[in-house]
């Protein structure tokens, strides 16, 4: 791509760091230059392969529960065309590539809201259509988008490098070494291969196990796991030693202590302990009792440490309002306009005020629409949408800037939303199905407001750092959920109508989950004890050890197994600077790390999506060669080949460039 000077020194060093006090970033593009940007065919680009990646990533959300980040994927593919069109002779620019990913991004993010929530209203046996599901995908994607507006300055722009936005940053790299070329592109694209080949052997052949175990001695049901995941390894790396080391210390406590502690107490009992009605706790595994008793813990957890960050930052957000509001005194005025950089040029703050009324007035004034004919409900459920959206939005925009988009709790969100809408609902006796279906409403739209916030975070912060404008990045991603949504509710549909849902082929876990929180509630049969131990133990965290409690809750939502491959990441960061002989090799070092993880984060998130595409079109998952092979070794070599990965990491960052 060749329309700006040479940029071969890559992103600035300040790209990873705090800028010192004096001093301001300066991306990659200058904000004095004005190429090429928002176009046809970044903006076509973005639309097509956000919708093959959001269909691809709803049938895999429904099969395993989980989404891929597909800002990095998009990215590479983007560049991979405007390659082609370059070779017969239709020039792009960087910033067209940046915009492209933007709109194309935003698929997974709606994919994941619609899947937790949506298959619920089909397990209580009504019969959505695609018109009712399309509007709860538009209403909470564009809510999302526009309460991110406000929130670009202060989390993206006022908290550089306290929050790191790790696949921002990684597609930030992936984006200026398609540029620059040359060694620098080297360790991306062999990231990239590596992220595949490992996505392959232990997602596609399965010739390993993509996840080992260990069960620790002398403590009842404890155990840790791993995954196999060289994403999260390198997602780990990019965080850095003390977010991967407070994160896994949740995943401790649940595994090691939580998990052990309920077994020990449940041992001697004769009868199921609430939640579970039918296994005794002496029969679960680990796994059962963390789904069946520590999510609720988490869960609390969660949205306890989300409120106590958005507490926090309430100072700076009315501080952020406040720019925003005399922004758009200033350009009534006509006055100052001038002033405002291409960089720092936002949608204006009236769109989002606009914008949220004309959702939340679709909520309360369309019965037809989502099939509640109660004004009333409607209206109290328009209200509670924009206030848990504008909470969560904040929470999950700070976690991604934590844990990247793959590790974000968005179901733990939900939950918490759920939580406070059925309580309502059931001080008001809304407790029948119609009011199961609208508190289910308001968590549908929250979940998909919460998670695009984090897509929408990210692909900022790649902006920041690439030196894109923010008001056609914030365009960009109100037309990809514009364009994306129906495809991705026409794709739960077709697997609905094809498989079902709450089955062997389709378990659709997260929305079967959900669908047991508002049972709970609304029938008096949710464990409150669990998620109060979830609020006491953020709070214990954060005002007595001074952690941050929402990283470290995350870690105690999330399965032990994802957190440790991303601890082992920090780890691995931080012997490579601890072990330079010179800042300037240190940070050599790390940049090095920081662009091969980057492609490890690509590489399995692209051929995820590839396995996700071919299972849906063949309506078959994968079964690979199978590890039985390997016997009883199988865990032993499964690990020993993701050490060799970790070793060739390790090798790698320390080799001269």
């Amino acid at each position: 791509m060749a329309e700006h000077r040479s940029r071969k020194e890559g992103l600035s060093p300040l790209a990873y760091t705090e800028v010192p006090e004096g001093q301001e970033y300066e991306p990659y593009v200058s904000p004095a230059e004005s190429p090429s940007e928002f176009t046809i065919k970044a903006v076509g680009a973005g639309i097509v392969f956000g919708v093959l990646f959001g269909a691809a990533n709803a049938y895999l959300g429904l099969r395993v529960g989980l989404t891929i980040s597909t800002s990095i994927p998009v990215a590479v593919l983007t560049v991979a065309l405007f390659r082609a069109m370059q070779v017969m002779g239709v020039r792009s620019s960087l910033l067209e590539a940046n915009l492209s990913q933007t709109v194309g991004s935003a698929s997974s993010s709606v994919a994941s809201g619609v899947i937790f929530t949506l298959p619920a209203l089909f397990l209580w046996g009504f019969s959505p259509g695609l018109l009712q599901m399309t509007l709860l995908a538009l209403c909470g994607g564009l809510l999302g988008v526009l309460f991110m507006i406000p929130l670009r300055r202060f989390l993206i722009a006022g908290e550089h490098g306290r929050l790191p936005y790790p696949e921002g940053t990684a597609c930030a790299e992936v984006l200026v070494v398609s540029e620059s070329g040359g060694a620098r592109a080297r360790n991306v694209f062999l990231g990239l291969g590596m992220g595949a080949l490992v996505k392959f052997v232990y997602g596609t052949l399965h010739v390993l196990p993509d996840d080992v175990k260990l069960k620790l001695p002398f403590i009842k049901k404890g155990e840790v796991a791993s995954e196999m995941s060289a994403a999260l390894l390198g997602v780990g790396f990019i965080l850095g030693p003390k977010t991967a080391a407070i994160m896994v210390g949740g995943g401790l406590l649940s595994w090691v202590v939580i998990i052990p502690v309920i077994a020990t107490y449940g041992e001697s009992l004769t009868a199921p302990l609430y939640p579970e009605t039918v296994k005794l706790i002496a029969d679960m595994t680990p796994s059962e009792i963390w789904t069946r008793y520590v999510r609720y813990i988490g869960a609390g957890a969660v949205a306890t440490g989300g409120l106590i960050t958005l507490i926090k930052s309430l100072p700076t957000m009315i501080e952020s309002f406040r720019i925003g509001s005399r922004q758009i005194k200033e350009r009534l005025a006509g006055v100052g306009i001038a002033a405002i950089k291409r960089t720092q040029d936002d949608l204006p703050l009236k769109t989002v005020g606009i914008g949220a009324l004309i959702i939340a007035s679709v909520l309360a004034l369309a019965p037809q629409a989502f099939g509640i004919e109660s004004f009333g409900l409607r209206a109290v459920m328009a209200v509670l949408v924009v206030v848990f959206a504008f909470f969560f939005v904040t929470v999950s925009s700070r976690i991604v800037g934590l844990v990247g988009v793959t590790s974000n709790p968005t179901s733990g969100m939900t939950i918490a939303t759920l939580l406070g809408t059925a309580a309502l609902f059931l001080a008001m006796g809304w407790t029948d199905d119609l009011g199961k279906a609208a508190a289910l409403t308001v968590g549908t739209v929250v979940a998909i407001a919460a998670s695009i916030a984090g897509d929408t975070s990210q692909d900022l912060k790649t902006g920041f750092l690439l030196g894109a404008t923010p008001r056609r990045q914030q365009t960009g991603e109100l037309i990809g959920v514009l364009t994306c949504a129906v495809f991705i509710v026409g794709t739960l549909v077709l697997i609905g109508d094809t498989w079902g849902f709450g089955n062997e082929e389709i378990p659709a876990p997260q929305a079967t989950l959900m669908k047991l929180v508002i049972d709970g509630v609304l029938e008096s049969e949710l464990p409150w004890e669990l998620v109060g131990i979830g609020a006491a133990i953020a709070l214990v965290v954060e005002f007595v050890f001074r952690i941050n409690s929402l990283a470290f809750s995350v870690g105690v939502y999330l399965p032990v197994a994802t957190m440790v491959p991303v601890f082992f990441g920090g780890l691995l960061r931080m012997f490579t600077e601890k072990t330079a002989s010179s800042k300037e090799e240190g940070e050599q070092r790390r940049e090095q790390g920081v662009l091969f993880g980057s492609g490890l984060v690509g590489g399995e998130g692209l051929f995820g999506v590839l396995i996700a595409g071919y299972a849906a079109w063949t309506a078959s998952a994968p079964k690979g060669i199978g590890y039985e092979w390997a016997g009883p070794f199988a865990p032993a070599l499964a690990a020993t080949a993701f050490a060799g990965l970790i070793a060739y990491f390790w090798w790698l960052t320390r080799r001269k460039s």
